[in-house]
């Protein structure tokens, strides 16, 4: 018994060239969109707004790593959070505007979001722990 490749080729090409069903086929589909210009307008708008802010964002977290050198006072740990901060936000922004989680409901937002939280903060308490160990460890045995 071998494979009938005559039967696998009609499934087989369709998998190769398969019809896109988002192209505009005729102007009901323009239409079921629902949206008019002003709507459009609005919408990049917002999406450009949203795209500077991460760009001033970026801006910043690049100017602190060229700006400040890496010491061991208090400031280069203000430096290091200020970047883990920086980042969650621009995290945020990308989730809530360009993955669309933002426009959900509210119970939605933390169905999603809560475990990535938790997920963070075990891996911060995870990090600060193990890092303790090792300076530790290398306080003891020199």
């Amino acid at each position: 018994m071998g494979i009938r490749i005559h039967i696998l080729l009609p499934y087989l090409i369709s998998l190769i060239i398969m019809e896109r069903d988002d192209l505009i086929v005729n102007e009901s589909y323009a239409l079921n969109a629902k949206h008019d210009e002003a709507a459009g307008k609005q919408i990049r708008k917002k999406l450009y707004a949203v795209t500077v802010l991460l760009t001033v964002i970026t801006i910043i977290e690049v100017f602190m790593g060229v700006a400040f050198k890496r010491n061991g006072t208090f400031a280069w740990e203000t430096i290091k959070l200020t970047f883990l901060v920086l980042t969650l936000v621009k995290a945020a922004y990308i989730v809530l505007i360009f993955m669309h989680l933002g426009d959900e409901r509210k119970n939605l937002k933390y169905v999603v979001l809560l475990p990535y939280a938790i997920f963070i903060m075990y891996l911060i308490f995870i990090g600060l722990y193990e890092g303790v160990s090792v300076q530790e460890g290398h306080n003891i045995f020199g």
